[in-house]
Formats: structure tokens, sequence, C-alpha cells
């Protein structure tokens, strides 16, 4: 893998680049739809390539290991073998995962101990084996097992917090550079910088992953509890310190206006279940504001869903769609589900057209006021 940066701006830190792996290139800025179990909730493979127009998609190492089984993805090949994405794919370690089961997990040196939220059955991630996992998943971007902090987690639990993400990482890389990919592909390990909303802490943080000189570096921790400002003032502090000829990861974030934010800060790539999330409770996403398509208002509003989108689904009414969303019909929900993602496409490489025209800032400026409002 390896990262062009094409494009900086004078008054952002906006950029432009591409990635390049060994299954194709990825333009950033870039949002990944989430395919948590290996596929994205209600949308089909063409689809995403064809009409929503993804370059990555990603995956989440807790649930493919749970279900369907490490066994089952090694028999088929991999996981663009099994599920027939041909682009590339990343994978979450489950940090977050593990972080959100909250008592059903006993964090130790060692690694996390958890319960399965589908059985109740005690199973065990430690460094070494979340390399393991993602190695037989095939992923061509592999993310470091990690402690993701709590929002509002004090300084101490914080600084113990970073330093036992700082100590798994230093034994992923070690598994890491001990194994080898097992389908005949490249496969590249970011590691993740946490430390809460603490400046001084997300800046250790930054200095120990740096030691790595990997293909690129995530920002975890973030979009967890904390303030916007918060979120905007640590993505700050970290983009200002990583290396500028690497790709940034900001994890699980989040609305259209977080993502132009992220952007602005010199951010490279987002992922998050918001879009399909959610489009499936009747919430979408325009470049005119926001819908709820659930409101009386639309009842007879036999207007496009949204006369600027880009995706096919779009030409359906949104009287329509909400009749859907109100019957609870499955179409509702992936119509509804396909117009974001493929609205949150075309919101990063609209971006990204702006940073190499040179006219970034005050399109995201006005975007942002736009994307404040509910219609």
């Amino acid at each position: 893998m390896n990262f062009l940066l094409e494009k900086t701006t004078d008054n952002s830190r906006a950029r432009a680049g591409v990635i390049t792996t060994d299954h194709g290139k990825i333009e950033t800025p870039i949002f990944m739809p989430v395919g948590t179990a290996g596929s994205v909730k209600g949308i089909h493979t063409r689809d995403i390539r064809d009409d929503i127009k993804a370059e990555i998609i990603l995956g989440n190492t807790y649930h493919l290991y749970l279900r369907p089984g490490i066994d089952v993805i090694e028999k088929a090949g991999g996981l663009h073998k099994f599920n027939g994405w041909d682009r590339p794919i990343l994978t979450d370690s489950g940090g977050f995962q593990v972080f959100s089961l909250g008592d059903l997990r006993k964090l130790t040196e060692e690694g996390a101990r958890f319960q399965s939220h589908i059985d109740g059955s005690y199973h065990q991630f430690t460094p070494e084996s979340v390399m393991d996992i993602q190695r037989s998943i095939g992923a061509d971007i592999m993310m470091a097992f990690d402690e993701c902090t709590p929002g509002d987690a004090d300084y101490d639990y914080a600084k113990k917090s970073m330093e036992l993400t700082r100590r798994w990482l230093d034994r992923c890389f070690k598994r890491f550079n001990s194994t080898e990919p097992k389908y005949g592909y490249s496969q590249s390990l970011f590691p993740i910088v946490q430390g809460a909303t603490y400046a001084d802490l997300r800046r250790q943080s930054v200095a120990h992953v740096r030691n790595f000189d990997a293909n690129g570096y995530a920002i975890g921790g973030l979009s967890v509890g904390e303030t916007e400002e918060e979120m905007y003032e640590m993505t700050e502090v970290v983009t200002a310190d990583l290396p500028q000829d690497k790709p940034r990861y900001l994890m699980g974030v989040g609305t259209p206006v977080n993502i132009l934010e992220g952007i602005h800060r010199g951010v490279d790539m987002f992922d998050c279940v918001m879009p399909t999330r959610n489009g499936r409770n009747g919430m979408l996403f325009t470049s005119e504001g926001i819908i709820n398509i659930r409101n009386q208002k639309w009842e007879n509003d036999h207007s496009p869903i949204d006369p600027n989108g880009t995706s096919f689904v779009d030409q359906y009414s949104k009287a329509y769609l909400r009749h859907l969303v109100i019957s609870k019909e499955m179409l509702g929900a992936q119509i509804a589900s396909q117009h974001n993602l493929a609205f949150y496409l075309w919101l990063v490489k609209t971006a990204r057209e702006k940073i190499l025209g040179g006219d970034f800032v005050s399109w995201k400026n006005e975007m942002v006021l736009k994307l404040k409002h509910r219609l």
C-alpha cells in the first residue's frame, strides 16, 4: 500500500490524495460504508460499487469472528471471496465493540475477555489473536487492537488506557511482522491514537505510533460521548503531529457536518453506521438539509426524494418512501439507506473536487449551514 498526497490547501488542513492497494485505488477524502458482518446492511454489492460508488468498505473483526466464524471465511479464501467485493476492505479490530459490551467484558494486560452478545459464550481477544484473525479475514487494511477510552474518562483513567493501548500496539506489530498474508496480496496495519480529550495524552500517543512508520494512522476514542468541540480540538491536535505523507482515518465519525469539519482538519478517511442506521429510521441526509420522512408533511409530496441525488433510488417520491417506512416495508429501509450512503459518497467526492479546485473552505462553510437545516 502507498499514499500519494496530491493537493493541500492554504487556508485549511484539507488534503486530496490517492491510496493504492492490491485491490485498487482509493481517492481521498473517502467515506467507507460499514459492512459490520461482511455486508452493508440491506444493500447489494453491485449497488455499493456501481450506484453508491464506494471505493472501500469496512468489516468488523468482532462480529466476523463470532459469525460466521474464521474457519468459514478462510475456507472461502478470505472476506473478498466470501462476500464478492473485489475492492479494498478495512477491518476494525473489535476494540470498539468490546468497549461497547460494558459489563460483559473485562480488560487485563493480556487482552480483553468478553461474552458474546449472541449466545453469552466467553472469548478472549489479545493483540496477537486479533492480528491472526485479521490475517484470516484478509482485509487490505488491518487495525491495531486498542482500548476505546470513554469520552468522559478522567485524566488518570485516560492515561492508563492510552498506555495499555501503547503496550498492546507493540505486541500487534510484533505479531504482524512475524506473520504473512494468507491470500497472495499485501495487508497494512494502522496504529490507533488514543488519549480521550487530553491534548498531552494525544500527543504522547502520536509520538509512540510514529515509531512504527506505518502505512497509515487512525484516530480513535472520539465520537464516544465527548462534545463536538472537543472532538474537533483533539482531531486538530492529532493531525498536527501525524506524518503528512500518510493517510489519517477518523474512526466512527460521523454526521455529514462532522465529516466536512474532519476533512477541514486534515482527515482523509471516515466510517460510520449513521447513513444506514438513520436511514432505517426514516432520516435522510440531503444537500439542502435533513428530512424526517415519517413526518406527515410528506404524505402527499410526490416530488423526488432528492432532486439533486446521485442514486437511482432518488427517483422515488417522498410520499412513496414515507408509505414504505410507515408500513415497515423492508424496501423503505433499503431505499433510505442507499440514498444516504450515496449522499455521503457524493459529499466526500465533492469535497475532493473542491480541494483540487482550491475553493474547499467557502464551499464547506456553505454546506455546513445547509446540512444543519431540517426540511
